[in-house]
């Protein structure tokens, strides 16, 4: 699932020689003096909790969703088949337990559930979901998840070369849910964890069409209901009456505002908001201050450059494997002050199943990266006379543009400044727009897995992924994933084939990876249940409560 690249501010320009200029966002530098203090104390009368969500979300409908952003909101208001729990476990959601023999047919019994109209969700709102999301004329970005679960006839009805009656999904009566596969993946519930795949009522979305995520239409099966949503200001959610475990929610409402980190660290400390992002040159501080408040979880995502491989300059191998050489990851982890690993291959090592590879360059010095990647641009027709130019496209912020340059200024010192980018910037949702319709040279991207396994990352660089923005296509690639569904296939054998596909696209260059994301967070004191364990960082606001 995309995400908005972590924000890099004054330090990383101090270090690098970088200035600010112009006004591409609203993000600005956070400023305080002297100690920070936060009220610890919960206000009287308090029934909602604040949160700073970064920025306005693309959507929320749940089939069409794609970004974190909207995700996070997304998952209060709407419940998948399985849930996850605050460790980042797969337990029941909707379905109260699952079976299957030979890890290819599936069976999800439905618990007793309603939507907060009160009708119950059965489990052909559930085949309803599945079908729309691979449904052509949907034009979701994750069109081919299911495909990539290996369900039957998912690539040819997404194809629009078969019915959608013909996916391999089944409700074999209101409670019971049948799902085949033509391979055997273990992991298949996991999958199931992801907002594009949960539940949805088609009798509400065939009445109101787009509209159905309206305040006034909305139909949800989660904890919370849409209250109010007014666009750049607030989300505004309230405790669903109907919802199953209602007894145990115990916050009222929920409002998330699209804040960046820097903007909202002084409301933070001002008791505005409940839990805020830490923009990086205030992390010292924070962790010296309020360091009872400040919570820490590295997650499963990855920050990288996305090249668009089937265009030039970057149809182009040597190119892109030139300016990977030419990044100073290390730089770029230390000034993020959140001991964010540099990346030098897309999968994070943290991942289950997954091993650490490297391309043989990452062993060399500087020195030596930049000779070799000089070299490769020289091969490629580049040089100081034939400068390579290009635009780079990131999602609008000030430090967003600091972290663009950032690379522009590597680039430009490390590869004697034959490397010329302009830089081209885009409010989030016209930015996953374009990059969703392949209109860029190269971007700024970060991408978190959906389940905790290393085909989560690797499977939207296949050829016929959705997510596949970049357009890297290698039948070999393809293939080694192939290989581990294959029958037979153990964990063992499946991690040797996941490094095999790591050591391909390093090979290629298929991505620019920079480092794994770690998140960090202000929580006020009075918040319970915030505790960042869950590495996919999929917090649900029903397991938290207000301290007295």
């Amino acid at each position: 699932m995309q995400f908005k690249p972590a924000l890099l501010a004054t330090a990383l320009a101090t270090v690098l020689g970088l200035t600010a200029c112009g006004n591409s966002g609203s993000d600005s530098q956070a400023k305080t003096s002297g100690d920070a203090k936060s009220s610890a104390t919960l206000p009287a009368g308090k029934d909602t909790l604040i949160i700073a969500n970064g920025s306005e979300p693309a959507t929320l409908d749940p089939t069409k969703s794609q970004d974190t952003t909207s995700s996070a909101i997304i998952r209060q208001m709407f419940e998948g088949l399985v849930s996850g729990s605050e460790k980042g476990e797969t337990v029941p959601g909707l379905a109260s337990k699952w079976e299957t023999a030979d890890n290819k047919v599936w069976t999800f019994t439905l618990r007793d559930a309603k939507w907060s109209n009160g009708e119950p969700i059965t489990a052909h709102d559930a085949v309803y979901a599945l079908q729309r999301l691979t449904d052509p004329n949907t034009a979701a970005e994750y069109q081919s998840y299911l495909a990539d679960a290996k369900v039957l006839n998912a690539e040819k009805v997404a194809a629009g070369e078969l019915p959608l009656d013909a996916l391999g999904v089944k409700a074999l009566d209101d409670k019971t849910l049948q799902i085949t596969l033509t391979e055997a993946v273990p992991y298949l519930p996991d999958m199931f964890t992801l907002p594009v795949t949960f539940p949805v009522p088609k009798s509400v979305i065939e009445k109101y069409g787009d509209k159905w995520i309206d305040p006034a239409n909305i139909v949800v099966s989660g904890a919370y209901k849409l209250k109010e949503w007014t666009v750049n200001s607030h989300v505004t959610l309230e405790r669903n009456g109907e919802y199953y475990d209602n007894a145990n929610t115990s916050i009222e409402k929920v409002q998330f505002l699209p804040i960046t980190p820097a903007n909202g660290i002084n409301r933070y400390l001002a008791g505005e908001l409940d839990v805020n992002g830490i923009p990086p040159e205030m992390i010292d501080k924070m962790r010296k201050d309020l360091p009872e408040e400040m919570k820490s979880l590295e997650k499963l995502c990855t920050y990288y450059l996305r090249p668009n491989t089937v265009a030039k300059p970057f149809d182009d191998p040597r190119v892109r494997q030139a300016l990977s050489m030419g990044l100073d990851r290390e730089i770029v982890a230390e000034i993020l002050k959140r001991d964010a690993p540099a990346a030098f291959q897309f999968t994070p090592t943290i991942t289950q199943n997954m091993l650490e590879t490297k391309p043989q360059w990452a062993a060399l010095d500087r020195e030596k990266r930049n000779k070799q990647a000089i070299a490769l641009l020289a091969e490629a027709g580049y040089n100081a006379q034939n400068p390579l130019k290009f635009e780079f496209l990131y999602s609008t912020s000030e430090t967003g543009k600091m972290l663009a340059g950032a690379f522009g200024s590597m680039w430009q010192k490390n590869l004697a400044n034959i490397v010329q980018p302009t830089l081209n910037n885009q409010e989030w949702k016209t930015f996953l727009d374009t990059t969703n319709r392949g209109k860029f040279s190269l971007s700024i991207a970060g991408w978190c897995a959906d389940y905790n396994e290393p085909s989560s990352f690797l499977n939207i660089l296949k050829t016929s992924s959705s997510n596949n923005a970049g357009k890297y296509s290698n039948p070999q690639f393809d293939a080694v994933l192939e290989n581990a569904l294959k029958a037979g296939t153990t964990d063992e054998d499946r991690a040797q084939l996941y490094k095999q596909a790591e050591e391909i696209i390093a090979k290629d260059t298929a991505v620019i990876p920079l480092y794994t994301a770690v998140t960090v967070r202000l929580v006020k004191p009075y918040v319970n249940g915030f505790d960042g364990q869950d590495p996919m960082d999929h917090f649900l606001v029903k397991n938290f409560s207000f301290k007295k």
